[in-house]
């Protein structure tokens, strides 16, 4: 059968104000800023082809927006994490009936905690960041669910930064995009690191969708850095989310799908 790109995604909260924050400050944050960028995110996914598949509002839950680190879909199976922030856990069960549709369901159990910014896919090779967020009993569970269907999984310790994904993606054609004072990026043996400009620490973060690479477009030294690479760059205005230190990557979950 023929397969579609989707994307989940999620209204943001009228509570954002109220977001988990880790390293950052707490900064006024504009709700109609963010609700108007957060529509300039998912029409720039639309044009790219990708099927926006939209969640209910979880206006009570300040995060909700950030949907990725909720659940984690790879080609055989989906997981159903467990938020290493506890104002988080009430999110996951939202997700449940949408993702069932498209894969079997496995899940994070007490003691572990496992956030989806903290997995990053690099073909069969799966990196998870050992964070604040995902500590060891999440990793070994995850670890356990996936190597069954053949994928490598490493974990890699993330001092610098809130998740895996704040730090680095990987963006196709064995490239990841990375900044090198919040991890080490050793770790990605075998993989070609362009690493962000130094003035723009936040601009690891990138979603690659067929031969495009979707980037905020606050970072325009690095974007240079990757253009000069070959890649075409769609850039999108993120800065409203990126106070609740939310990244690209968090806003969806995107994966592949039956049409």
């Amino acid at each position: 059968m023929p397969s579609m790109l989707i994307a989940i995604t999620r209204p943001v909260s009228e509570s954002i104000h109220d977001c988990e924050l880790t390293h950052m400050d707490r900064e006024p944050i504009c709700h109609a800023t963010a609700v108007d960028q957060h529509s300039k995110y998912v029409a720039a996914m639309k044009d790219l082809g990708v099927t926006i598949v939209e969640l209910d509002s979880l206006h009570e839950h300040a995060d909700a927006v950030f949907v990725e680190d909720i659940t984690v879909v790879v080609d055989e199976i989906a997981v159903l994490t467990r938020p290493g922030a506890e104002s988080r856990r009430g999110e996951v069960e939202s997700i449940l009936n949408v993702i069932a549709q498209h894969r079997p369901i496995a899940r994070i159990e007490p003691p572990g905690t496992l956030e989806g910014g903290d997995v990053m896919q690099a073909e069969r090779t799966i990196y998870v960041g050992l964070s604040t967020r995902t500590n060891q009993a999440g990793f070994d569970q995850f670890k356990s669910l996936l190597e069954p269907h053949g994928y490598r999984v490493e974990g890699v310790p993330i001092p610098g930064a809130l998740h895996l994904k704040t730090a680095a993606t990987y963006i196709g054609d064995g490239v990841v995009l990375a900044n090198p004072h919040w991890l080490d990026v050793t770790h990605f043996h075998g993989l070609d690191i362009i690493e962000v400009h130094p003035d723009e620490p936040f601009a690891g973060n990138a979603i690659r969708i067929d031969e495009a690479i979707l980037f905020p477009e606050q970072f325009p030294h690095t974007a240079g850095r990757l253009e000069a690479r070959g890649f075409r760059l769609v850039r999108v205005p993120s800065t409203e989310l990126a106070k609740a230190e939310g990244s690209l990557t968090c806003k969806s979950v995107i994966f592949n799908a039956d049409d």
